[in-house]
């Protein structure tokens, strides 16, 4: 089940949010933090996100069941520059290894979409690793491949890596 979370309902989940990206990190995907990231940085975090939340910068969504373990996060960032009001951001779109190859992936890329749409955006706008199964993922959902920038970011371990930038007109 993939739910919107509200910023109260961010701040009474952010130690199953704080696991989802500490098990990312762990298992080496470059999501913006390095290996040395521990779980109060991951809490701290998120309750930055809560912030955003309650602001009505973004929405945060988790998918899970409602009394149990979170199995995957993702954002929709809706900030846009006046210039850009048609256009949303993904962004953080996690699934906990433990939930992997079960559709977790593909139905919080589905409700972030949705919500979009529902917000009248026409374009989401994302970036992934290149070669990492969420470029499959992607690019299976329909998402179109602009391009590869070399050296982009840095994977926990300090190695640099590509990353392949992305687009999905939402009609």
């Amino acid at each position: 089940m993939i739910r919107s979370l509200s910023a109260e309902e961010t701040l009474a989940q952010v130690e199953g949010l704080a696991e989802v990206l500490l098990d990312a990190v762990a298992g080496g995907a470059s999501v913006s933090f390095m290996a040395d990231f521990t779980r109060e940085d991951a809490v701290a975090w998120f309750r930055s996100i809560a912030a955003e939340v309650a602001a009505g910068r973004r929405l945060l969504f988790a998918a899970g069941e409602d009394a149990g373990e979170i199995d995957g996060t993702a954002q929709l960032i809706l900030e846009t520059p006046p210039n850009q009001p048609h256009r949303a951001e993904l962004a953080k779109m996690l699934v906990h290894r433990r939930a992997r190859r079960r559709g977790v992936g593909r139905a919080l890329f589905e409700a972030v979409c949705a919500a979009a749409r529902r917000r009248g955006r026409t374009l989401l706008t994302f970036d992934t690793i290149s070669g990492a199964e969420g470029e499959k993922l992607y690019l299976s959902c329909g998402s179109v491949k602009v391009g590869e920038i070399p050296g982009y970011a840095l994977m926990p371990d300090g190695r640099p890596a590509p990353t392949s930038v992305f687009y999905k007109i939402l009609q």
